[in-house]
């Protein structure tokens, strides 16, 4: 038998899935939306990555990261949990151990992670605005009738890029409509809005931050040719896109769980149990804590958002 691990990072926009095997091979990987269901997602996404897995293969460990990862490690039994910035590190450090800055754009967040001798030495995320993210750069898109797959493609043949206010969502759009009233070239419209967000990541969650190379870029908005190109001119170096730049976290707490194995051999069907979560709120002290209890075939399991022992009453 094959001993192999699967990693799953849960974000707000998209999930992603890597099996992989003890050379850090992967084995399998799928990359589907959320669509505001993180349980029903991952569901889906194992599977498909079930789906002619060779049969000899056995799953000896489960990691999740992402921003639902404690929910969905809860619901796979995971045998480790840990944060996006942990989990990005270990997967980049894996393939470009030498890497001292990995620039990270997603869905809805994005982050800066500096290191030193593999050594994490700082890091930055965005504040809750989602200006310059993937979602921002997918709305701009279907305002403009283009295809978000082409935006990138786009963007790499203007020349005369319009500058666009992208610190906020909100001004950003009301410029680009006001640029398109106006006339502007939507060639240059959309350069100048994959230019605008690299400004605004670099000021933004970059801002203080002394970035040396190498530099990794990744997450989903790293696919972009537009985005990809303004980093490399702004910051006048080169920025290394992995061919599995979207799927890093995944890969990285699939790592992570290799190196915490149990001697579980871990059965991955689960589209038969059901999961569910139910929101109350406590009212045993002021706080008025809401709290999120979880349930696996009707038995509770968990409960989340306590904040004193009275709301971690499981009941």
């Amino acid at each position: 038998m094959k001993e192999c691990y699967l990693g799953i990072d849960i974000g707000s926009i998209s999930t992603k899935g890597v099996i992989i095997d003890s050379q850090n091979n992967i084995i399998k990987s799928r990359y589907i939306w959320t669509e505001g269901s993180p349980i029903k997602a991952v569901k889906k996404l194992i599977n498909n990555l079930k789906e002619n897995l060779d049969k000899n293969i056995i799953i000896k460990g489960i990691g999740t990261t992402g921003s639902a990862r404690k929910l969905i490690g809860l619901m796979l039994d995971a045998n480790i949990i840990k944060n996006e910035i942990t989990a990005h590190a270990i997967g980049t450090l894996t393939f470009y151990p030498n890497v001292r800055t990995i620039l990270e754009i997603g869905g809805q967040d994005s982050k800066i992670i500096l290191l030193d001798n593999g050594i994490i030495t700082d890091y930055s995320m965005n504040t809750l605005c989602a200006a310059g993210t993937g979602s921002f750069l997918s709305s701009q898109a279907k305002r403009l009738g283009v295809d978000v797959e082409e935006f990138g493609e786009i963007a790499i043949t203007s020349t005369n890029p319009v500058k666009i206010a992208a610190r906020c969502t909100v001004f950003a759009e009301s410029d680009l409509i006001h640029k398109a009233q106006v006339g502007y070239d939507k060639k240059d419209i959309i350069a100048g809005l994959c230019k605008s967000i690299v400004l605004n990541y670099l000021n933004n969650v970059g801002k203080g931050k002394k970035i040396y190379s190498p530099i990794v870029f990744q997450g989903g908005v790293s696919k972009n040719k537009g985005v990809l190109k303004y980093f490399k001119e702004i910051l006048k170096e080169d920025v290394i896109v992995d061919p599995n730049s979207h799927l890093m976290g995944a890969i990285g707490i699939a790592i992570l769980a290799r190196e915490n194995k149990t001697n579980k051999i871990y059965d991955l069907n689960i589209a038969d149990i059901k999961f569910e979560t139910i929101g109350s709120e406590c009212n045993g002290c002021s706080n008025n804590c809401e709290i999120l209890k979880i349930y696996r075939d009707n038995k509770l399991i968990d409960a989340f958002g306590n904040k004193c022992p009275k709301g971690a009453i499981k009941s």
